[in-house]
């Protein structure tokens, strides 16, 4: 069998949003369901706050494999990518390497398809202002999937350069939405329907007092304990979900340090996000509920995105394209 080497371009190409959206959520369904197998990620710190992470699993009657990632935040002030890796999947009926994958991609594309998923299912269906903290990678990505799951019109951005901000902001009005620049998290999520918290941020950079009643919040930026995005009181404050349950309970920075300061219990987190698209875990219960999805990210989103990138990619070279 030939071991296909899969490109970022080729990532793109075969992996829209909106057959990907579709894809996170039926793989996190299949997780709170118990029909996956996945280990904790493993985390070797490296100097200068980088890392390089190692995700196994296995999707049953699907693929398994792995995913080998570096993270180098200090890439990006340099116009590079801060995670970059691969993705090696193995076919489920002969045990062989089938296909390499480019993880950054993969990382960038599931991620905010993951946080589309899990918005659609818990934020207000009436929502229309998105504030997103950061200006990197996933901030784009996320801007372009949460519009596929609510009619988003405006959009605030908020980070610690200004000047960034403003760059952002006006990269998102070149695709015909409303988008400014603000001066602070504060300000940038006011009126927020939607907030995505896509930072490097070793610190709560968004509290309880700056979010309106009725938001819902995709917390990503911190994928490990350590860094924090979300501070206590608005841990405690929300209903709680995880992408999984053991991963937060054991790797969730915001979810940790609550329950450090006694401000919150296991039994806060309400369940997985899966659970929720499945319809056995109620949601939001009320429009002024303040809702958290708490996005680790899990080696089943890989391996979802990167099998079907793979059979898409293996059609189109019978067909000749």
């Amino acid at each position: 069998m030939t071991l296909s080497v899969i490109s970022a371009e080729e990532v793109a190409r075969l992996l829209p949003y909106e057959e990907c959206i579709p894809l996170m959520r039926e793989a996190m369904i299949a997780l709170s369901s118990g029909r996956t197998r996945q280990l904790l990620r493993g985390i070797i710190d490296l100097d200068g706050g980088r890392a390089f992470g190692v995700m196994p699993g296995a999707l049953d009657g699907g693929p398994f494999g792995a995913k080998l990632v570096s993270v180098f935040p200090d890439n990006f002030e340099k116009g590079g990518r801060s995670h970059q890796g691969v993705v090696a999947l193995f076919d489920p009926e002969t045990g062989a390497p089938v296909a390499i994958l480019d993880a950054g991609e993969i990382t960038a594309i599931r991620t905010a398809a993951a946080s589309a998923a899990a918005t659609d299912v818990i934020a207000r269906r009436d929502a229309t202002r998105l504030a997103i903290l950061g200006y990197g990678e996933q901030a784009w990505r996320h801007v372009q999937a949460i519009r596929h799951v609510r009619s988003i019109e405006q959009v605030s951005v908020w980070g610690r350069s200004i000047d960034r901000a403003v760059a952002f902001a006006q990269r998102v009005v070149e695709t015909g939405l409303d988008s400014a620049a603000a001066p602070n998290a504060a300000a940038a999520v006011s009126q927020a329907d939607i907030i995505c918290t896509v930072t490097a941020a070793p610190e709560p950079i968004l509290t309880s007092a700056m979010v309106r009643d009725g938001a819902h919040i995709n917390a990503v930026g911190s994928s490990r304990a350590g860094p924090a995005e979300i501070a206590t009181d608005l841990v405690a404050r929300a209903r709680f979900f995880a992408d999984h349950r053991e991963g937060v309970l054991a790797q969730g920075a915001e979810f940790l340090r609550a329950r450090a300061e006694g401000r919150i219990d296991d039994d806060h987190l309400l369940g997985e996000i899966g659970e929720v698209m499945a319809g056995s875990l109620p949601g939001r219960l009320g429009d002024t509920d303040v809702t958290l999805y708490k996005s680790l990210g899990s080696i089943l989103q890989d391996l979802a995105a990167g099998w079907h990138v793979h059979e898409r990619l293996s059609r189109d070279n019978e067909a000749g394209y």
